[in-house]
């Protein structure tokens, strides 16, 4: 797998640190997600949609003290990341 930037998930930034991404079942790195979105092979709200995955992270960007407005900007490109592309 090639290394993204980013979650193609939630669009969390992912460094290049290994602890922030998710992992697959057998306990290896995904490159694709974070840690936050996927862990032991599974979406941990593999029930969202785009709308609710948007929403839950204005909500976490809120609780770490960025204004509403510039979360709603940072959210934006949510449906353009992989895990949304078809839906």
């Amino acid at each position: 797998m090639s290394q993204n930037k980013y979650c193609q998930s939630c669009g969390v930034p992912l460094k290049d640190d290994p602890e922030r991404r998710g992992t697959e079942a057998n306990g290896s790195r995904n490159d694709l997600y974070c840690c936050y979105c996927y862990q032991k092979g599974k979406f941990t709200y593999p029930n969202f949609t785009v709308k609710e995955m948007q929403d839950f992270c204005v909500t976490k960007l809120v609780e770490m003290k960025f204004p509403k407005w510039v979360a709603r900007i940072m959210v934006r490109n949510i449906p353009k990341l992989e895990r949304w592309k078809n839906n």
